[in-house]
């Protein structure tokens, strides 16, 4: 079980949404483990079911996706947020999505059986998942209109103003590809 001083930061990131009871508190470090990823470790296998979600406590971590054999980045996922292979998660099947870690990376992970159960026996949690889909799906909202309707260069302002506590830590190939251009055409377009 993690100790208080191991879980505050996670505490304070609920808190923003939900008042965690002694009682969930109690539960949350019963059931959330910790785990640290080195640089180039692989979090999440697309040809393995997604059981965990992790909750970025220092690192970086990407999820892409394959296709005709070139990584596609799909985002980026740094402190303070939480990353998993969302329709596996959710329905504990197979998808396209990858994740690996861009820096050494430490996280808390919480599996989905232990999800279920916090949302079943305390109804603050399923809450704070209403609440903090809701910036996510924003999030996921804004990309696609920036994909859908914007030039290269817009795109790619708009990546450094929704990244801009990381982008610099990305590197430009993988920039490039969450873009949907060239890394040539990114080069041209940061002078």
């Amino acid at each position: 079980m993690l100790k208080d001083d191991q879980i505050k930061g996670l505490f304070a990131h609920f808190e923003l949404y939900i008042s965690l009871s002694d009682t969930l508190k109690l539960e949350l470090k019963r059931r959330i483990h910790f785990e640290v990823f080195r640089k180039g470790d692989f979090i999440h296998r697309s040809d393995r079911i997604c059981r965990k979600s992790y909750f970025v406590q220092e690192g970086l971590l990407r999820t892409y996706f394959l296709k005709d054999g070139k990584e596609i980045s799909e985002y980026f996922s740094a402190e303070s947020e939480w990353v998993n292979s969302p329709r596996s998660f959710m329905q504990q099947e197979l998808d396209i999505y990858n994740i690996d870690a861009l820096e050494d990376t430490s996280c808390y992970a919480l599996e989905v059986r232990d999800l279920v159960y916090l949302f079943d026996q305390f109804p603050e949690m399923e809450r704070y998942a209403r609440l903090s889909m809701g910036n996510v799906f924003g999030h996921f909202m804004d990309r696609i209109t920036s994909i859908r309707f914007t030039s290269a260069k817009e795109r790619y302002e708009h990546f450094t103003k929704t990244y801009a506590h990381i982008h610099q830590r990305i590197p430009l190939g993988m920039i490039a590809s969450y873009l949907g251009i060239t890394q040539e055409t990114l080069s041209r377009i940061r002078k």
